[in-house]
């Protein structure tokens, strides 16, 4: 077996391992927690949000919206490696950064200067890539509550908490421009 180059993150050469059998898993630091730690639940909900990403990309939708969303998920690699490492705020090894957080700022003023402005609720759908994107930003909600949680309970990188929440907002906006103008509001009493 060859060594790991630096470059590579990691290197599986056999998938199982039988070490999370008795219900514990390791965290990025080689630590051994029970797999119901609130950070590890936020993680699989952060991993859970990277698949719904994958599952969005393969839509059609506007152009750049493709290269954006693999983007976002490589980001969200960097997410996962916070909250799977125990958070020291001076050992230099977030991943997670300010400038991150900036560009979804960005992105999200970029995307959302064609669309109309809103004058009620959006109801999730509108075509099969707004739906995908819609499924995304609600369980990166969730992610998000998962997060705050585990930051309740363990140091974490504060950007990780605010980086989820900018993201749901550009998810909903992109959902809104996948839609393409068949976005479908929400009438109060239309039920009835």
């Amino acid at each position: 077996m060859s060594r790991r180059h630096r470059e590579e993150p990691v290197r599986l050469t056999k998938i199982y391992t039988r070490g999370g059998d008795a219900g514990e898993t390791s965290l990025g630091d080689g630590s051994r927690v029970s797999k119901l730690d609130a950070r590890i639940v936020a993680f699989g909900a952060v991993d859970e949000l990277n698949s719904q990403l994958g599952v969005a990309g393969e839509s059609d939708g506007p152009a750049g919206l493709d290269r954006l969303l693999q983007r976002l998920q490589n980001e969200l690699f960097d997410l996962g490696a916070d909250l799977s490492v125990p958070y020291d705020d001076g050992d230099g090894r977030l991943l997670i950064t300010q400038e991150q957080i900036d560009q979804l700022e960005q992105a999200c003023d970029a995307w959302n200067e064609e669309l109309p402005e809103l004058k009620s609720f959006v109801l999730p759908g509108g075509n099969r890539g707004a739906a995908h994107l819609h499924v995304a930003r609600a369980t990166c909600r969730r992610a998000e509550q998962e997060a705050l949680r585990a930051a309740g309970e363990h140091a974490l990188n504060p950007l990780a908490l605010v980086y989820l929440n900018r993201l749901s907002d550009l998810l909903f906006i992109l959902a809104r421009s996948a839609a393409g103008g068949d976005e479908v509001l929400w009438r109060p009493g239309s039920s009835r």
